[in-house]
């Protein structure tokens, strides 16, 4: 019976073809395994080697010293959290968004927007914490994870394309998506002097990807374009066509 449910749960995570699926399953999945292995470290008295390793490696960083041996990290960073409540709220968000903006387009641009909102909003917090004086003093300390601002990125890009488009919440009733990610927004604005400033930071920047590239898209241009497989060209040999055109010559003179 476990084989069966693991068997589903691959299925519907790994092998559907949804990408809103796919990338609840890859971070849930991530999540699961570093945090079996922080028990075991639990356990021989190094509680904090995980997280250590995590925020060292693979969280993104906002000193440009180490963007040279940690580049990697602007996709790394996307895939790992802090804690059970912060992978629940976004991969909650990513489904009910990420659900509304796929009946809009296509797979390769839902990819496109998520990964490219992810690396524009470590790169929007990096940016500001060098840039604006009050954050420079712990651009040496400071690093950014979670998927928040990929999901940010479906978020403001589902907005941008159907604003009006409504959902229905709990105690409240219909509400309109861009109401949602207003209210959102402002939070995040106001967040901005709190500890988790770039955490804020990096979903402005999200968001802002998101919205660039529905605007974009309505005029036009897809972005995600640069994705798509080239058709391949076939050689044909010279004696190839030379039998064909004397096997419709015979045709003919029959």
């Amino acid at each position: 019976m476990n084989n069966s449910l693991w068997a589903e749960l691959k299925l519907k995570l790994f092998k559907s073809g949804n990408p809103v699926l796919l990338y609840i399953g890859v971070n849930a999945l991530i999540f699961v395994v570093f945090s079996l292995i922080s028990v075991v470290f639990f356990f021989a008295k190094m509680p904090d080697a995980v997280a250590g390793f995590i925020n060292d490696y693979l969280a993104f960083p906002s000193s440009p010293a180490l963007w040279p041996t940690r580049f990697y990290t602007l996709l790394t960073y996307q895939f790992f959290h802090q804690g059970v409540f912060h992978i629940l709220f976004n991969l909650l968000w990513l489904y009910w968004m990420g659900q509304i903006f796929l009946d809009f387009v296509k797979p390769r641009q839902f990819h496109f927007v998520y990964l490219g909102g992810g690396i524009l909003g470590g790169i929007f917090f990096a940016l500001i914490y060098n840039l604006v004086p009050v954050y420079q003093p712990l651009v040496s300390e400071s690093t950014v994870i979670g998927s928040s601002a990929a999901v940010m990125a479906v978020f403001a890009a589902a907005v941008t394309l159907v604003p009006n488009y409504s959902i229905r919440l709990m105690f409240i009733g219909d509400v309109k998506i861009k109401y949602l990610l207003l209210v959102y927004v402002i939070l995040d604005m106001i967040a901005m002097q709190s500890a988790n400033a770039g955490g804020s930071l990096a979903h402005l920047g999200g968001a802002l990807f998101g919205f660039l590239y529905i605007k974009f898209l309505q005029k036009g241009t897809d972005l995600s374009s640069i994705f798509k497989k080239k058709p391949k060209l076939k050689v044909v040999k010279n004696n190839n066509v030379k039998q064909q055109t004397n096997t419709v010559n015979q045709k003919r003179s029959i």
